[in-house]
Protein backbone atom coordinates (compact mmCIF):
# COMPACT_ATOMS: atom_id res chain seq x y z
CA UNK A 1 0.00 0.00 0.00
CA UNK A 2 2.82 2.40 0.96
CA UNK A 3 4.73 1.63 -2.24
CA UNK A 4 1.56 2.17 -4.27
CA UNK A 5 1.03 5.54 -2.57
CA UNK A 6 4.59 6.60 -3.27
CA UNK A 7 4.24 5.52 -6.88
CA UNK A 8 1.05 7.53 -7.24
CA UNK A 9 2.73 10.61 -5.76
CA UNK A 10 5.66 10.14 -8.15
CA UNK A 11 3.31 9.90 -11.12
CA UNK A 12 1.59 13.11 -10.06
CA UNK A 13 4.95 14.85 -9.75
CA UNK A 14 6.03 13.71 -13.18
CA UNK A 15 2.68 14.86 -14.58
CA UNK A 16 3.12 18.27 -13.01
CA UNK A 17 6.48 18.69 -14.73
CA UNK A 18 5.10 17.51 -18.07
CA UNK A 19 2.50 20.27 -18.29
CA UNK A 20 0.02 19.02 -20.92
CA UNK A 21 -0.08 15.57 -19.27
CA UNK A 22 -2.13 17.12 -16.48
CA UNK A 23 -5.65 16.94 -17.87
CA UNK A 24 -9.02 16.66 -16.27
CA UNK A 25 -12.64 16.33 -17.25
CA UNK A 26 -14.27 13.60 -19.30
CA UNK A 27 -13.90 11.46 -22.39
CA UNK A 28 -16.73 9.60 -24.10
CA UNK A 29 -15.74 6.61 -26.26
CA UNK A 30 -17.91 4.61 -28.66
CA UNK A 31 -16.15 1.37 -29.62
CA UNK A 32 -16.85 -2.16 -30.76
CA UNK A 33 -18.19 -4.45 -28.04
CA UNK A 34 -15.82 -6.66 -26.03
CA UNK A 35 -12.88 -4.86 -27.58
CA UNK A 36 -11.43 -2.50 -24.95
CA UNK A 37 -9.19 -3.54 -22.09
CA UNK A 38 -10.53 -2.11 -18.79
CA UNK A 39 -6.93 -1.90 -17.56
CA UNK A 40 -6.10 0.41 -20.47
CA UNK A 41 -8.96 2.73 -19.58
CA UNK A 42 -8.03 2.68 -15.89
CA UNK A 43 -4.42 3.57 -16.72
CA UNK A 44 -5.53 6.47 -18.92
CA UNK A 45 -7.91 7.75 -16.26
CA UNK A 46 -5.24 7.63 -13.57
CA UNK A 47 -2.57 9.20 -15.77
CA UNK A 48 -4.64 12.15 -16.93
CA UNK A 49 -7.36 12.43 -14.25
CA UNK A 50 -9.99 12.00 -16.94
CA UNK A 51 -13.24 10.14 -16.38
CA UNK A 52 -13.92 7.80 -19.31
CA UNK A 53 -17.36 6.52 -20.23
CA UNK A 54 -17.85 3.87 -22.88
CA UNK A 55 -20.64 2.50 -25.04
CA UNK A 56 -20.31 -0.18 -27.66
CA UNK A 57 -21.62 -1.05 -31.11
CA UNK A 58 -21.61 -4.18 -33.26
CA UNK A 59 -20.94 -2.79 -36.75
CA UNK A 60 -19.50 0.17 -38.59
CA UNK A 61 -22.94 0.79 -40.02
CA UNK A 62 -24.52 1.06 -36.55
CA UNK A 63 -21.86 3.54 -35.43
CA UNK A 64 -22.04 5.55 -38.63
CA UNK A 65 -25.81 5.84 -38.47
CA UNK A 66 -25.64 7.21 -34.93
CA UNK A 67 -22.91 9.69 -35.78
CA UNK A 68 -24.69 10.92 -38.92
CA UNK A 69 -27.82 11.57 -36.87
CA UNK A 70 -25.83 14.16 -34.84
CA UNK A 71 -25.53 14.98 -31.15
CA UNK A 72 -24.20 11.53 -30.29
CA UNK A 73 -22.34 12.86 -27.25
CA UNK A 74 -19.24 10.83 -28.12
CA UNK A 75 -15.73 12.17 -28.54
CA UNK A 76 -14.02 9.08 -29.94
CA UNK A 77 -15.18 6.37 -32.33
CA UNK A 78 -13.18 3.43 -33.70
CA UNK A 79 -14.09 2.87 -37.37
CA UNK A 80 -12.61 0.28 -39.70
CA UNK A 81 -10.41 1.50 -42.55
CA UNK A 82 -13.06 1.96 -45.25
CA UNK A 83 -15.36 3.69 -42.77
CA UNK A 84 -12.63 6.18 -41.86
CA UNK A 85 -12.44 7.17 -45.51
CA UNK A 86 -16.21 7.61 -45.66
CA UNK A 87 -16.26 9.70 -42.47
CA UNK A 88 -13.43 11.96 -43.65
CA UNK A 89 -15.29 12.49 -46.91
CA UNK A 90 -18.47 13.45 -45.07
CA UNK A 91 -16.68 15.86 -42.74
CA UNK A 92 -17.50 13.83 -39.62
CA UNK A 93 -13.98 13.73 -38.13
CA UNK A 94 -11.64 16.25 -36.52
CA UNK A 95 -8.26 16.73 -38.17
CA UNK A 96 -6.26 16.01 -35.02
CA UNK A 97 -2.90 15.58 -36.82
CA UNK A 98 -1.69 12.42 -35.05
CA UNK A 99 1.46 12.49 -37.21
CA UNK A 100 2.58 15.49 -35.14
CA UNK A 101 2.01 13.78 -31.78
CA UNK A 102 4.89 12.65 -29.58
CA UNK A 103 4.19 8.92 -29.83
CA UNK A 104 3.58 8.82 -33.58
CA UNK A 105 7.19 7.69 -34.02
CA UNK A 106 6.03 4.30 -32.73
CA UNK A 107 3.59 3.61 -35.58
CA UNK A 108 4.78 0.86 -37.88
CA UNK A 109 5.84 2.38 -41.23
CA UNK A 110 3.39 0.32 -43.28
CA UNK A 111 0.51 1.88 -41.38
CA UNK A 112 1.44 5.54 -41.93
CA UNK A 113 0.53 6.15 -45.57
CA UNK A 114 -2.69 4.16 -45.65
CA UNK A 115 -5.43 4.52 -48.24
CA UNK A 116 -8.03 5.65 -45.71
CA UNK A 117 -5.91 8.41 -44.12
CA UNK A 118 -2.71 9.03 -46.03
CA UNK A 119 -0.12 10.42 -43.63
CA UNK A 120 -2.43 10.01 -40.62
CA UNK A 121 -4.11 13.39 -40.21
CA UNK A 122 -7.24 11.99 -38.52
CA UNK A 123 -6.64 8.51 -37.17
CA UNK A 124 -4.26 6.28 -35.23
CA UNK A 125 -4.09 2.47 -35.24
CA UNK A 126 -6.19 0.58 -32.73
CA UNK A 127 -5.93 -3.01 -33.92
CA UNK A 128 -5.65 -4.80 -37.24
CA UNK A 129 -6.27 -8.31 -38.45
CA UNK A 130 -7.98 -10.60 -40.89
CA UNK A 131 -11.46 -12.01 -41.37
CA UNK A 132 -11.95 -15.63 -42.42
CA UNK A 133 -13.52 -18.35 -40.26
CA UNK A 134 -12.81 -20.78 -37.44
CA UNK A 135 -13.50 -24.52 -37.57
CA UNK A 136 -13.69 -27.00 -34.71
CA UNK A 137 -11.46 -29.66 -36.25
CA UNK A 138 -12.70 -32.22 -33.72
CA UNK A 139 -15.96 -32.10 -35.67
CA UNK A 140 -14.59 -31.82 -39.20
CA UNK A 141 -11.46 -33.56 -40.52
CA UNK A 142 -11.32 -32.22 -44.09
CA UNK A 143 -9.41 -29.30 -45.61
CA UNK A 144 -10.50 -26.07 -43.95
CA UNK A 145 -8.40 -23.63 -45.98
CA UNK A 146 -11.07 -22.97 -48.56
CA UNK A 147 -14.16 -20.78 -48.70
CA UNK A 148 -16.03 -23.86 -49.91
CA UNK A 149 -16.59 -24.50 -46.19
CA UNK A 150 -18.98 -21.55 -46.22
CA UNK A 151 -20.38 -21.58 -49.74
CA UNK A 152 -20.32 -25.24 -50.82
CA UNK A 153 -20.63 -26.65 -47.34
CA UNK A 154 -19.53 -30.26 -46.70
CA UNK A 155 -22.28 -32.56 -45.46
CA UNK A 156 -20.71 -32.83 -41.99
CA UNK A 157 -21.04 -29.08 -41.47
CA UNK A 158 -24.45 -28.32 -42.94
CA UNK A 159 -26.53 -26.43 -40.40
CA UNK A 160 -23.46 -25.97 -38.19
CA UNK A 161 -22.20 -22.61 -39.50
CA UNK A 162 -22.51 -19.10 -38.09
CA UNK A 163 -21.96 -16.19 -40.46
CA UNK A 164 -21.12 -12.70 -39.33
CA UNK A 165 -24.11 -10.38 -39.46
CA UNK A 166 -21.91 -8.10 -41.56
CA UNK A 167 -22.83 -7.22 -45.13
CA UNK A 168 -19.30 -6.45 -46.33
CA UNK A 169 -17.56 -9.47 -44.82
CA UNK A 170 -20.17 -11.86 -46.20
CA UNK A 171 -20.38 -10.23 -49.63
CA UNK A 172 -16.64 -9.96 -50.13
CA UNK A 173 -16.01 -13.54 -48.98
CA UNK A 174 -18.56 -14.76 -51.55
CA UNK A 175 -16.92 -12.62 -54.24
CA UNK A 176 -13.54 -14.13 -53.44
CA UNK A 177 -14.98 -17.63 -53.72
CA UNK A 178 -16.50 -16.78 -57.09
CA UNK A 179 -13.30 -15.11 -58.28
CA UNK A 180 -15.05 -11.83 -59.10
CA UNK A 181 -13.93 -8.29 -58.14
CA UNK A 182 -14.87 -6.71 -54.83
CA UNK A 183 -17.42 -3.90 -55.25
CA UNK A 184 -17.82 -4.67 -58.95
CA UNK A 185 -20.87 -3.30 -60.77
CA UNK A 186 -21.12 -5.97 -63.47
CA UNK A 187 -24.74 -7.15 -63.42
CA UNK A 188 -23.87 -10.73 -64.37
CA UNK A 189 -21.40 -10.97 -61.49
CA UNK A 190 -23.87 -9.45 -59.05
CA UNK A 191 -26.41 -12.08 -60.09
CA UNK A 192 -23.81 -14.81 -59.50
CA UNK A 193 -23.18 -13.30 -56.07
CA UNK A 194 -26.86 -13.31 -55.17
CA UNK A 195 -27.35 -16.84 -56.47
CA UNK A 196 -24.40 -18.18 -54.47
CA UNK A 197 -25.60 -16.59 -51.24
CA UNK A 198 -29.13 -17.90 -51.69
CA UNK A 199 -27.79 -21.39 -52.40
CA UNK A 200 -25.52 -21.36 -49.35
CA UNK A 201 -27.99 -19.88 -46.85
CA UNK A 202 -29.85 -23.14 -46.04
CA UNK A 203 -26.54 -24.64 -44.88
CA UNK A 204 -25.99 -21.84 -42.34
CA UNK A 205 -27.44 -21.92 -38.86
CA UNK A 206 -27.19 -18.28 -37.75
CA UNK A 207 -26.02 -14.75 -38.52
CA UNK A 208 -24.35 -13.33 -35.41
CA UNK A 209 -21.41 -11.29 -34.14
CA UNK A 210 -21.47 -13.36 -30.92
CA UNK A 211 -18.95 -15.79 -32.35
CA UNK A 212 -17.26 -16.86 -29.13
CA UNK A 213 -20.52 -17.86 -27.48
CA UNK A 214 -21.63 -19.72 -30.59
CA UNK A 215 -18.47 -21.81 -30.78
CA UNK A 216 -17.86 -22.35 -27.08
CA UNK A 217 -21.44 -23.48 -26.44
CA UNK A 218 -21.23 -26.00 -29.29
CA UNK A 219 -24.11 -24.29 -31.06
CA UNK A 220 -22.01 -24.28 -34.23
CA UNK A 221 -18.81 -25.95 -35.43
CA UNK A 222 -17.79 -23.16 -37.81
CA UNK A 223 -18.02 -19.41 -37.46
CA UNK A 224 -16.98 -16.67 -39.79
CA UNK A 225 -14.85 -14.41 -37.59
CA UNK A 226 -11.67 -12.42 -37.06
CA UNK A 227 -8.24 -13.77 -36.20
CA UNK A 228 -8.01 -12.22 -32.72
CA UNK A 229 -11.46 -13.52 -31.91
CA UNK A 230 -10.38 -16.96 -33.08
CA UNK A 231 -7.32 -16.74 -30.83
CA UNK A 232 -9.61 -16.08 -27.85
CA UNK A 233 -11.86 -19.00 -28.81
CA UNK A 234 -8.88 -21.35 -28.99
CA UNK A 235 -7.82 -20.47 -25.45
CA UNK A 236 -11.00 -22.24 -24.28
CA UNK A 237 -11.54 -24.67 -27.19
CA UNK A 238 -8.12 -26.05 -28.25
CA UNK A 239 -9.52 -27.73 -31.37
CA UNK A 240 -10.72 -24.39 -32.78
CA UNK A 241 -8.58 -23.66 -35.84
CA UNK A 242 -8.44 -20.47 -37.87
CA UNK A 243 -8.64 -20.96 -41.63
CA UNK A 244 -6.49 -19.29 -44.28
CA UNK A 245 -8.62 -19.83 -47.41
CA UNK A 246 -6.76 -20.15 -50.69
CA UNK A 247 -9.34 -18.00 -52.50
CA UNK A 248 -8.40 -14.89 -50.53
CA UNK A 249 -8.40 -13.22 -47.12
CA UNK A 250 -9.94 -10.01 -45.88
CA UNK A 251 -7.60 -7.57 -44.15
CA UNK A 252 -8.72 -4.65 -42.00
CA UNK A 253 -7.59 -2.08 -39.45
CA UNK A 254 -9.69 -0.34 -36.82
CA UNK A 255 -8.63 3.21 -36.00
CA UNK A 256 -9.15 5.70 -33.18
CA UNK A 257 -10.70 8.89 -34.52
CA UNK A 258 -12.21 12.03 -32.99
CA UNK A 259 -15.65 13.24 -33.98
CA UNK A 260 -16.08 16.68 -35.47
CA UNK A 261 -17.05 19.13 -32.73
CA UNK A 262 -16.08 16.73 -29.92
CA UNK A 263 -16.74 18.40 -26.58
CA UNK A 264 -13.63 16.89 -25.03
CA UNK A 265 -11.30 17.42 -27.96
CA UNK A 266 -8.04 17.80 -26.04
CA UNK A 267 -8.70 14.70 -23.95
CA UNK A 268 -9.46 12.80 -27.14
CA UNK A 269 -6.11 13.86 -28.57
CA UNK A 270 -4.42 12.71 -25.37
CA UNK A 271 -6.04 9.31 -25.85
CA UNK A 272 -4.83 9.06 -29.44
CA UNK A 273 -1.27 9.78 -28.33
CA UNK A 274 -1.61 7.48 -25.30
CA UNK A 275 -2.44 4.37 -27.33
CA UNK A 276 0.58 4.86 -29.60
CA UNK A 277 2.83 4.07 -26.64
CA UNK A 278 4.03 0.44 -27.06
CA UNK A 279 3.14 -0.54 -23.48
CA UNK A 280 -0.39 0.78 -23.89
CA UNK A 281 -0.80 -0.78 -27.31
CA UNK A 282 0.19 -4.10 -25.73
CA UNK A 283 -2.68 -3.72 -23.26
CA UNK A 284 -5.07 -3.37 -26.21
CA UNK A 285 -3.80 -6.58 -27.79
CA UNK A 286 -3.68 -8.44 -24.46
CA UNK A 287 -7.43 -8.07 -24.15
CA UNK A 288 -8.77 -8.64 -27.67
CA UNK A 289 -6.01 -10.74 -29.21
CA UNK A 290 -5.30 -8.67 -32.33
CA UNK A 291 -2.10 -7.02 -33.45
CA UNK A 292 -1.99 -3.25 -33.02
CA UNK A 293 0.26 -1.53 -35.55
CA UNK A 294 2.68 -0.13 -32.94
CA UNK A 295 6.38 -0.97 -33.02
CA UNK A 296 7.94 -2.83 -30.08
CA UNK A 297 4.59 -3.59 -28.44
CA UNK A 298 4.96 -7.37 -28.69
CA UNK A 299 7.66 -7.44 -26.02
CA UNK A 300 5.12 -6.16 -23.48
CA UNK A 301 2.41 -8.73 -24.24
CA UNK A 302 1.07 -10.43 -21.11
CA UNK A 303 0.48 -13.73 -22.93
CA UNK A 304 3.83 -15.07 -24.20
CA UNK A 305 2.02 -17.28 -26.73
CA UNK A 306 0.09 -14.46 -28.40
CA UNK A 307 2.76 -12.96 -30.67
CA UNK A 308 3.70 -16.38 -32.07
CA UNK A 309 0.14 -17.70 -32.34
CA UNK A 310 -1.11 -19.23 -35.63
CA UNK A 311 -3.98 -16.77 -35.77
CA UNK A 312 -1.74 -13.69 -35.70
CA UNK A 313 0.99 -14.95 -38.04
CA UNK A 314 -0.09 -15.44 -41.63
CA UNK A 315 1.38 -18.59 -43.21
CA UNK A 316 3.87 -17.98 -46.01
CA UNK A 317 1.71 -19.90 -48.49
CA UNK A 318 -1.49 -18.00 -47.66
CA UNK A 319 -2.80 -15.16 -49.84
CA UNK A 320 -1.87 -11.61 -48.88
CA UNK A 321 -4.76 -10.01 -46.97
CA UNK A 322 -6.80 -7.61 -49.06
CA UNK A 323 -7.92 -4.24 -47.70
CA UNK A 324 -11.08 -3.31 -49.59
CA UNK A 325 -11.87 0.34 -50.27
CA UNK A 326 -15.45 1.61 -49.96
CA UNK A 327 -17.81 0.50 -52.71
CA UNK A 328 -19.53 3.06 -54.91
CA UNK A 329 -23.01 4.24 -53.81
CA UNK A 330 -24.50 2.38 -56.76
CA UNK A 331 -22.94 -0.93 -55.71
CA UNK A 332 -23.84 -0.32 -52.06
CA UNK A 333 -27.48 0.06 -53.10
CA UNK A 334 -27.40 -3.29 -54.90
CA UNK A 335 -25.56 -4.94 -52.02
CA UNK A 336 -28.28 -3.70 -49.67
CA UNK A 337 -30.99 -5.28 -51.82
CA UNK A 338 -29.12 -8.60 -51.97
CA UNK A 339 -28.50 -8.48 -48.20
CA UNK A 340 -32.09 -7.61 -47.32
CA UNK A 341 -33.31 -10.52 -49.40
CA UNK A 342 -30.72 -12.83 -47.83
CA UNK A 343 -31.71 -11.87 -44.30
CA UNK A 344 -35.44 -12.48 -44.78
Amino acid sequence: MKKALLAAISMMAIGALAGPALADGELHIYNWGNYTNPDLIKKFEETYKVKVTMDDYDSNETMLSKVRAGNSGYDIVVPTDYTVQIMIGEGLLEKTEPSQMENFKNVRPEFVNVYWDDGRHYSVPWQFGTTTFTVNIAKYKGDINTLAILFDTPADLKGRINMLDDINSVMHAAERYLGIPRCGDDKANLKKLNDLLQKAKPDWRTFSYDTQAKMLSGDVDVTQDWNGDSFRIRQKLPTATYAWPKEGIEGWMDNVTVLKGAKNLENAKLFQNFIMDPKNAALISDFAGYDNGIKDSHQYAANPDWASSPEINIPKDAPTPEFVKPCSPEVVAIYNKIWTNLRK
